[in-house]
């Protein structure tokens, strides 16, 4: 029935004793992909890995999915829902600080946003749900990403898994996710049932001007001048046009122009990224800016263009899923370890899958209790593995639960 909570299988009670059982191998997977980290679009030996450990399981293993990418079946032998569990492979390029046994072995690579743990947690999960096939119902499809870092086009990332096929044939009835999460402790979940991550545009605001020499600057059009007019504007009108009510990130990271000290440049480009929970909110700042940079290009002489590349949607968790979702968890897990999340201006190419299934997106702590966590994409980032079993636990559960749900 829609809205009710789905009922744990009978043999929910045996899955934390055999989720606890698997910390050890799980620790071990984990350690493994973080020896070896690979890039994006470069998850060859990753892709190795996962694809023997489900082979090894019995699954029906599907590879060379949007390049690297695989996918795990394994179909209980009751009627029930189709339930896509997605898992993202790729590492970011990073030198580790970190002084573990398991370091990375790759100069310059490393596994600094948890993919490592995501992808532990899912295997576990499907050698957890793999015990039970013979009473499990429906299928469970475990789905391995490449390139969510860094997706090249609609054919790599979130959206190339989407054209594969990973969510159809049944038709998937809900795809879950998890992320770790360095701000809270190790074992415990966020999750929100609405809006979870920001919509984001990359940004190249470039601002064309004139050369002249840097003692006769009214020959010229300085577009170093005109580039910090443009910054100006744009916190004002995000401080002033826009209702505050309405969150929105505008930030550029990079600043290019000029040849010598005494001469004005011709060309200056800023890169950067703009965040929004609504999409209406983020276009209106894009016309909004766009008629701002007409009056200044104007007054200043120099031509000033944005460009904006979308990036990813914003994140919808499906409320109905996700309000059963979070039932569960709570009868898993413990409803102590359950902590509302509020939506975070970061952004993930999940929102593709949500855009076509009912979605449940959420975070899992992987702070050590007592200690301060450190930041995703950090060379410093160490989490507590001793998340990793209760990762298992969240996703195999919450797996057979909505896989045998009639709702």
């Amino acid at each position: 029935m829609k809205g009710k909570a789905p009922s744990l299988p009978p043999w929910a009670a045996d899955l934390k004793e055999r989720a606890l059982a698997l910390t050890e191998e799980v620790t071990a997977l984990r350690r493994d992909f973080h020896r070896h980290p690979e890039l994006s679009h470069q998850e060859e030996r990753t892709a190795r890995v996962v694809t023997a450990y489900l082979q090894n399981l019995g699954l029906k293993v599907t590879t060379g999915l949007a390049g690297h990418g695989v996918m795990g079946l394994l179909d209980g032998p009751r009627p029930g829902r189709a339930v896509v569990y997605r898992a993202d492979m790729d590492a970011l390029p990073l030198t580790e600080a970190v002084p573990v046994p398991w370091r990375s072995q790759s100069p310059g690579v490393m596994h600094a946003c948890g993919h490592d743990f995501h992808l532990a947690i899912a295997l576990g999960a499907a050698k957890l749900l793999s015990q039970f096939r013979d009473r499990l119902a429906g299928q469970v499809r475990f789905i391995f990403q490449p390139a969510e870092e860094v997706p090249r086009d609609e054919s790599s990332g979130a959206r190339g898994m989407v054209a594969a096929g990973v969510l159809e044939h049944p038709r998937a009835a809900a795809v879950l996710a998890l992320h770790v999460a360095p701000n809270l402790d190790a074992g415990h979940v966020q999750c929100g049932p609405e809006v979870v991550m920001a919509g984001a545009y990359r940004l190249t605001l470039t601002v064309t001007g004139k050369s002249a020499h840097g003692a006769t600057p009214h020959k010229g059009v300085d577009p170093i001048l005109a580039a910090a007019q443009a910054l100006t504007q744009i916190q004002g009108f995000l401080a002033q046009r826009l209702d505050s009510r309405h969150p929105v990130v505008l930030t550029f990271g990079r600043i290019a122009g000029g040849s010598r000290f005494n001469i004005l440049a011709d060309k200056v480009v800023l890169e950067g990224s703009l965040r929004y929970l609504e999409e209406r909110v983020g276009q209106n700042v894009l016309e909004g800016l766009r008629k701002q940079f007409a009056g200044l290009s104007r007054a200043s002489g120099a031509q000033i263009d944005l460009a904006a590349e979308p990036i990813y949607p914003v994140l919808h968790n499906d409320p109905d899923l996700s309000k059963r979702a979070m039932a569960v968890l709570g009868r898993l897990l413990g409803p102590e370890r359950l902590k509302p999340h509020r939506p975070a201006m970061g952004s993930e190419d999940f929102s593709y899958y949500a855009a076509r299934a009912p979605a449940f997106y959420f975070f899992l702590g992987v702070r050590t209790p007592g200690r301060k966590g450190q930041a995703l994409h950090s060379p410093d980032f160490n989490p507590d593995e001793g998340a990793l079993p209760w990762g298992v636990l969240a996703a195999a559960g919450l797996m057979a639960a909505l896989a045998g749900d009639e709702g």
